[in-house]
């Protein structure tokens, strides 16, 4: 499911896996938005994708049966500059 009013060729698209790894919280609980691109390929070859929120996992279930990430909903209503400030001041540096 495209994200409503989305139209160009950076939409994206939610769906999603559970990530059963400890301390990700809620994450398993919902669908998450993912570049559409990768979603295809991901589900046909098994290669995983990383969410907006940076969740990254293999996508098999069906995204309509979860609510949206908080998190990946408040990045995609971003404009990119502000995504990539957002995500320059909360990703861990190496």
């Amino acid at each position: 499911m495209t994200h409503p009013g989305a139209g160009t060729d950076t939409d994206t698209l939610v769906t999603g896996r559970p990530d059963l790894r400890p301390d990700h919280g809620d994450h398993e609980r919902f669908a998450h938005y993912v570049d559409k691109t990768k979603v295809t390929e991901a589900m046909v070859i098994g290669t995983p994708v990383v969410a907006l929120c940076g969740k990254v996992w293999v996508p098999s279930r069906d995204p309509k049966n979860f609510p949206v990430c908080p998190m990946c909903q408040e990045l995609y209503e971003m404009s990119p500059e502000e995504r990539m400030e957002w995500y320059g001041k909360n990703l861990p540096q190496e």
